[in-house]
């Protein structure tokens, strides 16, 4: 489906390494014919703009920290002025200190946890504010963010987990406000994989576990790019009516009990 994204205008948030979901997401994107943007910051951002040139057109890297109001303002200003509407946006943002997870749950203090919840929950309804005058320029677009399954409580998941259900609560909520602009919001639930974010969490084996025992098409948890075909496709005007959506890719895991 070469022409899928042609023409496509993308901002793409959360690449660091070629293993993440975003980077496999932008490397699509960019051979389904978008333009895309990458944004990174702090210390990052110079990962971000080394693992870009991995890609097949090397794309501009903008510093933006969502919990820096003018971070984001100067991201939107300069998009405007680049494109004058966004097409397409994807939230790859999520972070937790490490006392949030690896298992001390009930001992993790306050100030931790909302950093957790303010990063990887708040930063998608934030960014879908000052997001929106672009993608309503566009004609509505799409926002997509990544998820985890926060139906359960997973092994040294905790806060995190807590944020994604939050995330998922919020990704509703901001279906609800945007539609009447015509932009589509969902998520989508990957399975885990061995990214740097996967990296954090203590306990990751029993993912892997989880999943190999339980995944009726298998899960390869190496394997970015089932992820990045649905990310895509939701960027895309192939469903014009499904917003508000958590749209699993799991290897089916998340309709299989134990």
């Amino acid at each position: 489906m070469p022409q899928l994204l042609a023409g496509k205008r993308l901002l793409v948030t959360g690449v660091l390494t070629e293993a993440s979901i975003a980077f496999a997401t932008a490397r699509m994107a960019q051979q389904l014919g978008a333009e895309i943007v990458l944004t990174g910051f702090g210390k990052g951002i110079r990962l971000t703009t080394r693992v870009a040139e991995r890609l097949p057109s090397t794309p501009d890297v903008l510093e933006m920290d969502v919990t820096d109001i003018e971070q984001m303002g100067a991201v939107v200003a300069e998009l405007g002025d680049r494109w004058g509407a966004v097409d397409g946006v994807v939230h790859a943002i999520g972070f937790a200190p490490a006392s949030a997870i690896g298992g001390n749950f009930l001992e993790t203090p306050w100030e931790d946890v909302a950093t957790a919840v303010q990063v990887s929950t708040y930063s998608f309804a934030s960014l879908a504010r000052v997001m929106a005058p672009l993608l309503k320029a566009g004609g509505g677009g799409s926002y997509v963010g990544l998820d985890f399954d926060a139906t359960v409580a997973w092994p040294s998941y905790d806060w995190m987990g807590v944020a994604k259900a939050g995330l998922e609560s919020a990704c509703r909520y901001t279906a609800r406000e945007l539609g009447a602009q015509g932009t589509r919001v969902n998520l989508v639930a990957a399975g885990p994989l061995k990214t740097m974010a996967a990296r954090q969490i203590e306990g990751f084996k029993s993912f892997e576990d989880t999943w190999g025992e339980r995944a009726p098409l298998g899960w390869d948890i190496t394997d970015t790019e089932p992820v990045a075909r649905v990310v895509c496709s939701l960027l895309g005007d192939w469903m014009p009516g499904v917003t508000g959506e958590i749209v699993h890719c799991d290897g089916g895991v998340h309709a299989i009990g134990a």
